[in-house]
């Protein structure tokens, strides 16, 4: 399973990015950039605080599937 906490950031961007069309590489990247920017203290906190029972889910599952 991915533990990575940057994936799930990521994938809040990308929910926060739907719907946009940039029309080329650097309004892309002003884009992202703004959304990385405003992500709410509360969502990293969300993610930092699961992360222990996200790693006892994975211990559980012996490395397979989780819920997460």
């Amino acid at each position: 399973p991915d533990l990575n906490p940057i994936e799930h950031i990521w994938e809040h961007i990308d929910r926060k990015m739907k719907g946009n069309r940039p029309r080329n590489k650097e309004e892309l990247f002003n884009n992202i950039n703004e959304c990385w920017q405003n992500i709410p203290l509360d969502v990293i906190i969300k993610l930092v605080d699961s992360m222990p029972s996200r790693c006892k889910a994975v211990i559980a599952a012996r490395g397979y599937a989780t819920k997460y």
